[in-house]
């Protein structure tokens, strides 16, 4: 993805194993298309980790990803397209926050700008 603004936000989470069909679903058809109408919003991927090898060191590595297992990160103009009103009512709108924010858990959000 060729970055085209000076920043990246980063959301990442896990959800109940129960709910990952329906979590897939709303982020792609509702979520990213509500928050990509965002002014100063300009592209969206979505990642998932998952165990690897490396080499490193003279030596192969296997890595087991920390943290939350889901991962978008969202090119934006700058930190103050996430307390703009647009903002605000795009996180709220469809399905995600009674139907699926509820059974996501380990969030965490994270700025960061290109150099």
């Amino acid at each position: 993805m060729p970055i085209k603004t000076k920043y990246l936000f980063v959301a990442s989470m896990d959800v109940d194993p129960e709910k990952e069909a329906l979590f897939h679903e709303v982020y792609d058809t509702e979520h990213v298309p509500n928050l990509l109408k965002v002014p100063g919003v300009h592209a969206v991927v979505r990642l998932e980790g998952e165990p690897f090898a490396m080499s490193i060191g003279g030596e192969e590595r296997r890595v087991t990803p920390e943290g939350p297992r889901h991962t978008a990160i969202y090119e934006i103009d700058g930190p103050q397209v996430l307390i703009s009103p647009e903002w605000a009512k795009a996180v709220e709108a469809g399905r995600w926050p009674k139907e699926v924010r509820p059974f996501t858990r380990n969030r965490r959000h994270a700025l960061y700008r290109l150099r």
